[in-house]
């Protein structure tokens, strides 16, 4: 029997999506297929898909011929393409056009950008195009599975992602962690993603102006680097509130287990490495009710509007004043990640579609 043969193609490379594509890499040459993974450079160096046993390809972010032309080499012999976002999933379609014999392509849509006017028609005929182009849409919500049949996708299916549980060993509340962040004597709050827009860090700030009347005051850390990152501090000065911007991190679980409460604000989720990672250690969440996070988390969570920084802040405000619902959320939150899909069967599920396609052709 021919051994499968597989490029995932990675583009800007969301945590999310990365992590994905590094755990299915690991997990399908375990079952004896053959991997290559197509991203920037620093991606590899970030998530070792050479270490999980993937031939890697670096290719550039820009989009240009000889971008493409890389692409289209790596692809050569391969039974699946599959893309991972819009931006891999748009090169990937560029680099299979015109083929003799093309690859099956796979895309799966890992979130949504919300972006108006003549950028955001340019974004939704993309969504088309790279819809109507792939044999299978994997959405990672049920929100997105209805976006790309409404684009056009001939079949677009469920197939929720988890993202590999942490390595290292987590201590809850530790004490270490809580002051190396300066919080050994007040509550300590916990985000983590991109400092861009729309992860409602705008909103998160709000919020911390009310928390200033609390006694004692807690700490807000965001872990995370972006184009937001010089305003953020900017306005943490001059408005003098208890945030530490502490950029990208390699511990954000081990962060995270210190954490009194953890704090999602983002204006779209899918299946938020956040949220999965709070809910696996048992620490509370407070997060907005979009996308697909009512349906990750369940009743395991505090959700609240998007864009309502007081809802967040009483939220936040309430779970730090009662012990006996930050517990319940704990328990609650453990059982409901008990519910997702484990790594290997996130993996069966990505290479069922391999061999149907593969039966296909």
């Amino acid at each position: 029997m021919t051994q499968l043969r597989t490029v995932q193609v990675l583009g800007g490379g969301s945590a999310g999506s990365s992590a994905h594509v590094r755990s299915l890499a690991s997990g399908l040459v375990a079952r004896g297929v053959r991997v290559t993974v197509c991203a920037p450079a620093e991606l590899d160096r970030a998530y070792d898909f050479i270490g999980a046993g993937a031939h890697f390809v670096p290719v550039p972010r820009r989009n240009d011929p000889a971008t493409v032309a890389v692409l289209r080499n790596a692809c050569i012999g391969a039974d699946v393409v599959h893309a991972h976002g819009l931006h891999a999933s748009v090169r990937a379609m560029l680099a299979l056009s015109g083929g003799v014999r093309t690859p099956s392509l796979v895309t799966t849509w890992h979130t949504r950008s919300h972006v108006d006017g003549a950028r955001g028609g340019l974004l939704r005929l993309l969504e088309r195009r790279t819809a109507r182009a792939a044999a299978v849409v994997l959405g990672t919500s049920s929100e997105l599975v209805d976006r790309a049949r409404r684009r056009g996708a001939r079949d677009a299916r469920l197939a929720p992602v988890t993202v590999p549980a942490s390595r290292a060993p987590v201590c809850l509340h530790d004490g270490k962690a809580r002051a190396e962040l300066g919080a050994v004597d007040r509550p300590l709050l916990m985000a983590v993603g991109a400092l861009v827009p729309e992860r409602g860090y705008g909103m998160l700030l709000d919020a911390a102006r009310v928390w200033r009347d609390l006694d004692p005051q807690p700490l807000l850390v965001i872990a995370g680097e972006g184009r937001e990152r010089a305003a953020m501090q900017r306005r943490i000065e001059t408005e003098g509130l208890a945030v530490r911007l502490i950029g990208s991190r390699d511990d954000v679980a081990e962060l995270l287990a210190a954490a009194d409460v953890a704090v999602l604000p983002s204006r779209w989720e899918a299946r938020s490495p956040l949220a999965q990672e709070a809910l696996r250690l048992g620490v509370p969440l407070v997060a907005t009710a979009v996308g697909g996070v009512p349906e990750l988390v369940g009743d395991a969570a505090e959700l609240v509007p998007w864009g309502d920084a007081a809802a967040l802040a009483e939220a936040v405000r309430v779970l730090l004043s009662d012990v006996d619902r930050r517990m319940d959320l704990a328990a609650a939150g453990r059982v409901q990640a008990g519910t997702w899909p484990t790594e290997d069967e996130t993996i069966a599920h990505v290479l069922s579609v391999y061999d149907e396609l593969s039966d296909r052709r």
